[in-house]
């Protein structure tokens, strides 16, 4: 084994662990500190082969100390990994649109071609709910707070802005983090994880992207439309939720507009106060002079300065805006009244009129910061904040539709009819007014639930405008019936019109590798149907969303993954015969085994003239805070995935057409042998779901407290019927990480053209993203520990020939993986991650080790509780250590 080179530590790490520390020995007591100190210390020299032991002090630990003992290294974990993302370990070279508009140039693409693009571009990050951030938001709040003192430090200051020694003020906030319960203790509310997403889009992106904004004008040298946009799930996506209601999206919407208004509130108090221009001293418009009329401001200290009246009745509308659409008082009374604004773009047109005034003598007022970000927020904010999808299982669609058709009298049995019978009734339904619901008859509650949820939506158009819901996602969609039962659904709140483009587009969703391989297929049938194409021509696009989770839980890493980008490939050929826009959805998780791993690697690697300028992306769990929680990180990875948009909608092809196909054959060749080779073990090996029930904390892993939706879609122990989220994150628990390379040593081993894998790995793009992250997978995995879970398996014999058989596959995929690539160790090549994973490894053995004890004691019946807390905080400690584990 090559020898590895001595770790560099980022001196924020040890700044940060020395208060930490401090603080363990104040408020845990010497002994504690002293425990704590001795396993880091043997489990470090462990690591780096100056000890062979690897539990050495763990048994000394009562269930107290085992308790503190985790919360420690869990807190250590949290605080390493803000160090790093200070120090931009995560960021990448080349990742921001300066860097992307600099290379197109040299490649000769010109500014022409770059705006073009952008006219119509979309780069939306969609945050949803999904159940992977095991962090209560209060730690996440605290951690926030310690990163806005050690920016102050950065300054040189030695104090807070109240007085606080700064090293004193990011101890307390250390010492409020030990003290602060990590777990929850209440099941999350739909209502929570609402309010949770408010404080990303009101700490984060309002400022944020007006910023980001700037900067990218700065670079190209002209204004820009707002291609970069945010979405949410939250409140819109029932698939697999109960929670979600019609209430739920009303809420959303609601918080959404309550952001984004009292965002525009507080930025226009700021501009009244500092635009004190006088008209004695200044020449103004008449479009402001008659704002400032029209303001009903009458203050006699205010007679000379229009463009205070001006954002005074600005205000005053914003404000009777903020009720209206809150059902809430403005934080912020006005004696002023005024009519509400009707739309985003009467507020932008008064916002428009200011800035014309007092930048048409150009200088140093020109494009005002202030007023300039306003004005950006608004247009990319509106009233609505985040447009809010809605998404529902196509099964519960199909249900809900035969109960409409059956008790208005049209269709007794439509579940029973084929596909082409159900197109055909669809359609005919579709080209009636008549509406199938009525309020003189008695439906079941899902169909009622579903009723309630598009008048809801309709009622969000007519109340936030119609950039506030535009797309209803079909989970599971496996023919063109499934979308037209949507458009039927929606046609019963008016938002489908006979002959009408409908006001929300229905997107399909494809999961399984099967329904990857349909999806061309199924888009041609759909697109040819009368009305669809011109419809989507007029829209500009039609979507189409690829889940990673399951076709990856369905058919493993290299199968999923180059599935996806066959689908993309075929699918661009079926929307190119349609002449029709194509806009791909990606359903991306935070662990590779979801779809993770860098968003701007990701982008660069797609299919050829797949992403034309328009790209959405799920941004899940833990995720959320590692790229959102910060301001800084924020910029860094929005910068990321505008910049990869740019690069891979505009950059000529890499390679040739010869090439192409060589390396798409080879790829073929591969998937299909790890397929074989995850499908045998998963879903062909007797035994093997006892195996992964007994061998992970999946079960214990359902007992936490961190989402609103079930772990399961059904009540049976299926994997195919297990969330992708608990089967990836408890192989990651386990130090397994199966989801993300079982099967790809297998395909390396059988292939026989070394010389042409080599040349893939350097010269492709998708095969090099491919490789590069299953092999930060690897090097999180260890089979040594893993060892340890295989014990739990009650079965002896299954427990360790199961085991034997990953373990070898293990071993057989790094071996394949170093020689491909033409490494002596992983990561050799990538020194800032490998740092970065070697430095937190001697913290999570132990967690590891503490967590099979608890779990042995756990299932055999022992009923001290903290056991069962001692599982749950070992889990969120690993979580966070391990950073994209779900």
């Amino acid at each position: 084994m090559a020898e590895l080179p001595p770790i560099a530590q980022n001196p924020d790490i040890r700044f940060l662990g020395k208060l930490l520390g401090d603080v363990i020995r104040h408020y845990g007591g010497e002994r504690l500190y002293r425990r704590t100190e001795y396993i880091r210390s043997a489990s470090v020299d462990r690591h780096r082969g100056a000890a062979q032991a690897i539990d050495t002090g763990l048994e000394a630990l009562t269930l107290d100390d085992t308790l503190d003992f985790v919360r420690g290294f869990m807190l250590f974990s949290m605080l390493a990994n803000l160090a790093e993302d200070r120090q931009g370990i995560a960021s990448e070279p080349g990742a921001d649109v300066a860097h992307a508009v600099a290379r197109l140039r040299e490649q000769g693409v010109t500014d022409a071609a770059l705006l073009e693009l952008l006219e119509t571009a979309l780069v939306a990050p969609v945050l949803t709910a999904h159940p992977t951030e095991v962090r209560r938001k209060s730690m996440i709040d605290h951690r926030n707070r310690i990163a806005e003192l050690m920016r102050r430090r950065d300054t040189g200051a030695e104090e807070t802005a109240s007085g606080e020694p700064l090293e004193q003020a990011i101890a307390r906030q250390i010492a409020l983090l030990w003290q602060t319960r990590p777990l929850r203790r209440e099941r999350l509310y739909v209502a929570d994880e609402i309010e949770t997403t408010r404080a990303y889009f009101r700490d984060t992106f309002l400022p944020v992207l007006p910023a980001l904004y700037a900067r990218w004008e700065r670079a190209l040298g002209q204004g820009l439309p707002s291609f970069v946009r945010p979405g949410s799930w939250i409140g819109g996506d029932r698939d697999g939720n109960p929670f979600v209601t019609a209430d739920s999206l009303r809420l959303a919407m609601a918080s959404g507009a309550e952001t984004a208004l009292g965002h525009y509130l507080d930025a226009v108090h700021q501009l009244g106060s500092e635009l004190s221009v006088s008209s004695t001293l200044a020449q103004v418009d008449e479009a402001v002079l008659a704002l400032a009329e029209a303001s009903h401001d009458a203050s006699p200290a205010r007679a000379d300065e229009p463009y205070r009246r001006a954002l005074s009745g600005i205000y005053a509308r914003l404000s009777a805006t903020y009720r209206e659409l809150t059902g809430k008082a403005p934080p912020r009374a006005t004696s002023l009244t005024a009519a509400p604004y009707a739309a985003p773009a009467e507020l932008q047109a008064d916002l428009a009129a200011i800035n014309h005034s007092i930048s048409k003598d150009g200088g140093v007022l020109a494009g005002a910061g202030a007023l300039s970000g306003l004005m950006r927020a608004v247009d990319a904010f509106g009233f609505h904040m985040a447009t809010l999808d809605l998404r529902q299982n196509s099964a519960v669609h199909e249900r809900v539709v035969a109960e409409l058709l059956r008790v208005a009298g049209v269709s007794p049995d439509y579940a029973a009819l084929d596909e082409s019978a159900r197109v055909a009734l669809l359609q005919q339904e579709l080209a009636s007014p008549r509406l199938l619901a009525t309020p003189f008859a008695g439906y079941s509650d899902e169909t009622q639930s579903e009723l309630a949820i598009v008048h809801a939506a309709a009622e969000a158009h007519r109340r936030y405008g119609p950039a506030a819901i535009t797309q209803y996602i079909v989970s599971m969609c496996k023919s063109v019936s499934d979308l037209l039962e949507v458009q039927l659904l929606l046609k019963e709140a008016g938002l489908y019109r006979p002959g009408e483009a409908p006001a929300i587009m229905a997107v399909p969703l494809f999961e399984t590798i099967g329904d990857l391989e349909a999806a061309p297929a199924i888009m041609r049938e759909w697109l040819a149907l009368p009305g669809i194409a011109d419809w989507a021509r007029a829209r500009g696009r039609q979507e189409v969303m690829l889940g990673y989770s399951d076709s990856n839980k369905d058919g493993g890493y290299l199968t999923s993954v180059w599935s996806l980008y066959r689908a993309s490939e075929a699918l661009r050929e079926v929307f190119a015969e349609a002449s029709v826009g194509m806009q791909l959805f990606h359903g991306r998780g935070g662990a590779v085994g979801r779809g993770g791993g860098s968003s701007f690697t990701a982008i660069r690697g797609q299919a050829p003239g797949t992403v034309q300028g328009r790209i959405r992306i799920t941004e899940q769990g833990e995720v959320i805070a590692a790229k959102y929680g910060t301001p800084e990180s924020a910029a860094a990875n929005l910068e990321a995935i505008a910049a990869a948009t740019l690069l891979a909608s505009l950059e000529p092809p890499l390679l040739s057409a010869g090439d192409a196909g060589r390396f798409q054959t080879a790829a073929e060749q591969l998937s299909k042998s790890a397929f074989g080779a995850y499908r045998g073990l998963v879903y062909e090996t007797e035994g093997f779901r006892t195996f992964f029930r007994q061998m992970t904390p999946i079960a214990e892993i359902a007992t936490l407290k961190i989402g609103s939706r079930p772990a399961s879609r059904t009540k049976s122990d299926a994997i195919e019927d297990l969330r992708a989220i608990p089967w990836v994150f408890s192989w990651a628990q386990a130090r397994v990480m199966l989801p993300g390379w079982y099967g790809v040593g297998s395909a390396l081993e059988g292939f026989g053209d070394r010389g042409l894998l080599r040349t893939m790995a350097v010269e492709w793009p998708f095969l090099a993203t491919t490789l590069g992250n299953l092999e930060m997978v690897l090097a999180k995995s260890d089979m040594e520990i893993a060892a340890r879970y295989a014990g739990l398996v009650e079965d002896r014999i299954l427990g360790e020939t199961l085991f034997d058989r990953i373990r070898d596959e293990w071993r057989r995929t790094h071996d394949q993986l170093l020689e491909i690539t033409g490494q002596c160790r992983l990561l050799e090549r990538n020194p800032s991650l490998d740092t970065s994973i070697r430095l937190r490894l001697p913290y999570i053995e132990p967690l590891n080790l503490l967590q099979v004890e608890l779990l042995k004691r756990h299932r055999a019946g022992e009923q001290d509780e903290r056991v069962a807390e001692g599982i749950q905080l070992s889990i969120n400690a690993i979580a966070t250590a391990l950073r994209n584990s779900g």
